[in-house]
């Protein structure tokens, strides 16, 4: 299996509502750090579901390496 795209060299510092998001694990989407459906035409990786249970600010991964998917966990430090 070949590595998800480097989408970015640091998280996503988004500010979400209540509610289900997807977020990209396989670096190709054109809407980071969502997916768009891109990781289907390579069939590799897909996309992790995560629930936003009150208003906050969370970081996701733009590296798509972390350990602790969708949130960022510092890897991109050692790239």
């Amino acid at each position: 299996m070949a590595d998800p795209v480097i989408a970015q060299k640091g998280p996503y510092g988004i500010e979400l509502a209540p509610g289900d998001y997807w977020w990209c694990a396989c670096g190709k989407s054109q809407k980071q750090p969502f997916c768009d459906g891109s990781h289907k035409a390579a069939g590799e990786f897909s996309p992790k579901k995560f629930t936003v249970e009150k208003a906050e600010k969370i970081f996701l991964c733009g590296c798509k390496r972390t350990g602790n998917a969708p949130k960022c966990d510092g890897t991109h430090k050692s790239l």
